[in-house]
């Protein structure tokens, strides 16, 4: 435990330290792996255990590292493992070596079937349909897959706008693991003021589903204390390029609690733990006051926690820590 004010916490113990953007998934023979954003943004790493909590302390191995020059050279962010088609893919954000803001969506996919040993090959940027303007013109992130009623949807956060733009998130169908089918769909945008604090952000979508209902949490604002996360909801079946079909709540779902000594939650993933419960994983600091730009701060750690349920809604509750 890590002392906040002198005390004992036992709430903001981290679960794997300095690893951002923590994504887990948990394979069809019961297999769990993680990857996350590592501090020096130049590589992409995955773990592997027979259990939730074994992966905090399983080897961790580098699967990938950024190019030296030209696309793909900088800024390697928020990696995600999906298993689509028989295969195995990582969809992460990159910027280029040379203009490291140019941020895109990217895609490696696995040549065998065990992701920690067999090669992987770079499949290129993210691509949209045939008849899209608009999709990954501008910095884009944070790419997630969404499946329903036998249909695989893509979220991903995206920039538009002047000065320092407003980054929204979009929802389109898939063609192909690694092509759009459809036209870009806006499902939301920074509309309230917890969302707008520093910059205007929507991002960090990860899909929760539970008794026929779909959530898509997201975090929003800059990425010190006042990060949060939000929640969208639709129904499974909808027709999930329709944003009527979705209902955004008006306040966060998950935030600080300095009492707790938790500060900036989001970015998270969701995952089933071995008795089926729903598992939160997110990233949190443990204190509030950060030297410079927070994305040179290291400390963003993975945390768990568990997700309740009440009257078919989900429930964040730091109080529910996984152990």
């Amino acid at each position: 435990m890590e002392k906040i004010n002198g005390k004992l916490n036992e709430y903001n113990t981290p679960w794997i330290i300095q690893r951002a953007d923590p994504y887990v998934c948990r394979h069809t023979d019961g297999i769990y792996y993680f990857t996350a954003t590592v501090p020096a943004y130049d590589k992409i790493i995955l773990r592997k255990s027979d259990t939730l909590t074994g992966l905090a302390g399983a080897e961790e191995k580098v699967i990938w590292n950024r190019h030296t020059t030209g696309a793909m050279g900088s800024h390697i962010w928020a990696p995600e493992l999906h298993y689509l088609d028989g295969a195995w893919y990582i969809y992460f954000a990159a910027g280029d070596a040379e203009e490291v803001w140019k941020i895109r969506p990217y895609v490696l996919k696995c040549e065998g079937q065990n992701p920690m040993t067999d090669d992987w090959v770079e499949m290129g940027q993210l691509q949209c349909a045939d008849e899209d303007e608009f999709s990954f013109r501008s910095f884009s992130l944070d790419a997630t897959i969404l499946e329903s009623a036998g249909k695989y949807y893509i979220v991903w956060a995206e920039k538009v706008g002047v000065g320092k733009g407003i980054s929204n998130l979009y929802i389109a169908e898939l063609e192909s693991p690694t092509k759009l089918k459809t036209v870009q769909v806006l499902l939301t945008t920074p509309d309230y003021d917890w969302e707008r604090i520093g910059f205007w952000v929507n991002e960090g979508p990860a899909v929760l589903k539970h008794d026929g209902r779909i959530f898509l949490t997201y975090s929003a604002s800059a990425t010190g204390a006042c990060y949060a996360m939000g929640m969208l909801s639709a129904r499974e079946g909808a027709d999930l390029l329709d944003p009527a079909e979705w209902r955004k709540e008006r306040c966060p779902v998950l935030s600080t609690d300095e009492e707790k000594g938790i500060y900036g939650p989001g970015h998270n993933s969701f995952v089933k733990a071995e008795d089926g419960r729903d598992v939160c994983v997110y990233h949190a600091r443990t204190y509030e006051e950060i030297e410079g730009d927070p994305l040179h701060d290291p400390n963003r750690h993975a945390m768990l926690l568990e997700v309740t349920w009440r009257d078919g809604r989900p429930v964040f509750d730091f109080a529910n820590k996984i152990q």
